[in-house]
């Protein structure tokens, strides 16, 4: 991992608090040492311990008073900076009234310290805060500043919103691509890794599609514009990273419920505590220092900061691997997913045709040269698969001709080749030998002899088996929607190891079969869906959370979706699993902690038993202890695991 640079204001802080606590640690030594009220000999000795400790104050707390008095102009009374103003300035007002009253001072080093070590809990959470927003705001670099637009002979450099569908723009080496387009012009390797993380450059030429964000690296390329910029993958994605934190989740909104009546509560207790006690004892200097003790113990900064770092730092992880959550509510719903249903064409499988099988293996060149010469001059899809199997430069000079529904004739002279399917053999009289495999047989036959077949199917994405015997694993349901028909859809789901398919489905149908599950399935139980074409968009919004895979997937599926897999990688599922699952752990752990520790001490406050310097800890000392467990998410690395896979059977 790349080291972290803080931030100016960082910096100045740091700054700030190690002057503060440098200051500090001085005048406390020299103070328990010789005691600075009797420097002076005289009834107002105690001004000059005050004078050196409010210096102190000033410099490290002038911030948080003067957003106690700004917060409260508005209204916004009840928070942090106000309990620790109350805390501190009672605590000077204390040490006031022992020294007046000829008393023991007490109270100055710990107002102060109370405020320094504040400071140090609100710039860790400043540190913390801002590795993690590290991993999301460097997908912020893909937003491009400018656009070369060509107009006529000239190139004028303008505002990427100024630039229209069907405009032509040059992109020179080094520039960010700032639209989507066509290459009309050019050919060029692009990097994509700010936007899939994967670090291999791509190359592309003359005719394919460039995305927004990618930075050209070796040529200048001319594209023509097919998105305008608001409708760009580089402004999809940039939306949904800025406003990835505006969907809370329950715990998010717990505790912000939970300060909101939790923190004018402790402020009359402590009132209470300081009144009542000290009307009965008249002994109003220890109860109102324990009252500013229980005041400072009180402050709900641990919870308050800690339980929405977690989820931001396992937003910002999960961003690191390419992988876009839209907000922390769907990261805690995900730690509870347990049933994944997917799409089959462009989710498990690659979503194109490739030569799986040919028969007989021993003719493997010969029978794809004859194919090859066949099918060079067909756009489709099988045709295109064949050719690039053979993958050399077929012979040419065949006259080709297409016979519908059955395949291609390709003839010169004496020689003729056929390439299709069971009617083209029979049409020419070819006995053949049947090919029983799943997918698209094609039979090559030379001159009336057979020569061998060709087996194409949808290839399964390498990672398919190993996602799905992960989630296996984790003790989740795994189910196929296909519109494929059943000995298709049979063999896929075996070979990879779902727990369940169904078949022949038209896309009414699968979102009808997602509503079922949604019926069936227990309260606590959540349902993900995982797709990438435009045709899964209903079925995205209909499930508890929708998985869309970016790289390829359509915008409508993309714009549907609650969790975005960048780079088209399935194994990012399991993996933001796992962080979603680290997550969630972390929160809890904080929450229990912090409550825990804070109700302990506050009780011992009460009583008297801890003085302020333990309620330092208790806030300060347990929001820091947070705010670093917090941290854990973003820093842990996330492994792939390998697991176990079970057979596959059909929906009843």
């Amino acid at each position: 991992m790349k080291k972290f640079a803080m931030s100016r204001r960082e910096k100045k802080n740091l700054i700030r608090i190690l002057v503060a606590l440098g200051l500090f640690a001085v005048i406390f030594s020299v103070d328990k040492f010789i005691a600075l009220d009797s420097v002076f000999n005289s009834v107002y000795g105690w001004l000059f311990p005050l004078a050196l400790y409010i210096s102190v104050y000033l410099i490290i707390g002038y911030d948080v008073l003067w957003k106690a008095i700004r917060n409260i102009a508005h209204g916004q009374i009840f928070d942090e900076n106000f309990l620790m103003c109350i805390a501190t300035l009672g605590a000077y007002a204390l040490g006031i009234y022992r020294g007046v009253s000829g008393m023991e001072i007490e109270g100055f080093d710990e107002a102060c310290a109370v405020l320094l070590f504040y400071q140090v809990g609100e710039w860790f959470q400043s540190y913390a805060t801002g590795r993690s927003r590290k991993s999301i705001s460097a997908l912020m670099d893909i937003r491009p500043d400018y656009a070369n637009v060509k107009r006529e002979d000239n190139v004028e450099q303008v505002d990427p919103s100024e630039v229209k569908i069907g405009d032509i723009i040059v992109v020179n080496p080094g520039e960010k691509v700032p639209l989507d387009g066509v290459i009309v012009n050019g050919a060029t390797t692009l990097d994509t890794k700010a936007l899939t993380g994967e670090s291999l450059p791509r190359d592309v030429a003359e005719g394919g599609e460039v995305i927004s964000g990618c930075v050209n690296l070796t040529s200048q390329i001319e594209v023509r514009v097919t998105k305008e910029f608001y409708d760009s993958t580089v402004s999809k994605i940039l939306d949904l990273v800025e406003n990835a934190s505006s969907q809370k989740s329950k715990a998010e909104n717990f505790i912000t419920k939970f300060a909101k009546y939790y923190t004018p509560s402790v402020v009359i207790v402590a009132v209470l505590l300081a009144v009542i006690p000290g009307a009965i004892t008249s002994d109003w200097s220890t109860w109102v220092y324990r009252a500013l003790s229980f005041l400072v113990v009180s402050c709900p900064c641990a919870l308050v900061i800690s339980i929405p770092l977690s989820f931001f730092s396992g937003i910002g992880a999960a961003s690191r691997y390419g992988i876009l959550v839209k907000g922390s509510n769907y990261l805690e719903k995900f730690n509870k997913a347990n049933t994944f249903v997917f799409d089959k064409t462009g989710t498990l499988t690659k979503g194109n045709f490739a030569v799986t099988k040919i028969t007989p293996e021993s003719d493997r060149d010969e029978i794809l040269r004859l194919a090859a010469i066949a099918e060079h001059d067909s756009n489709h899809p099988i045709a295109r698969s064949i050719v690039a199997a053979y993958g050399k430069e077929a012979e040419r000079g065949y006259t080709l001709t297409n016979v519908a529904g059955a395949g291609i004739v390709a003839t010169r002279s004496d020689d003729v080749i056929c390439c299709g399917n069971e009617k083209l053999m029979a049409q020419n009289g070819v006995r053949f030998v049947k090919e029983d495999g799943l997918g698209t047989v094609v039979y090559v036959a030379r001159n009336g002899k057979f020569i061998g077949s060709l087996l194409i199917a949808d290839e399964i994405k390498e990672e398919s088996k190993q996602v799905i015997g992960e989630l296996n694993a984790m003790g989740c349901r795994t189910i196929m929607l296909t519109g494929d028909n059943e000995a298709i859809a049979k063999s896929v789901a075996t070979e990879i190891g779902l727990t369940g398919y169904k078949a022949s489905l038209l896309p009414q149908n699968k979102v009808e079969e997602v509503d079922s599950l949604l019926k069936t399935k227990g309260q606590k139980d959540v349902l993900c869906f995982v797709g990438d074409g435009i045709n899964d968009a209903p079925v995205l919004m209909r499930s508890d959370i929708g998985i869309a895979m970016g790289g390829v997937g359509s915008d409508a599926a993309i714009e549907a979706s609650d969790i975005v897999l960048m780079k088209d990688d399935l194994r990012g599922i399991s993996l933001a699993k796992r962080i979603a699952k680290k997550t969630m752990a972390i929160v809890l752990e904080n929450i229990w902690f912090s409550l825990i520790v804070k109700l302990a001490i506050l009780i011992l406050s009460a009583f008297g038993i801890a003085n302020m310097w333990i309620a330092v800890f208790g806030d300060v000392g347990v929001a820091v202890l947070a705010i670093l467990n917090a941290m854990r998410v973003a820093m842990g690395r996330m492994n792939p695991k390998s697991a176990r896979r079970p057979n596959a059977e059909v929906l009843r």
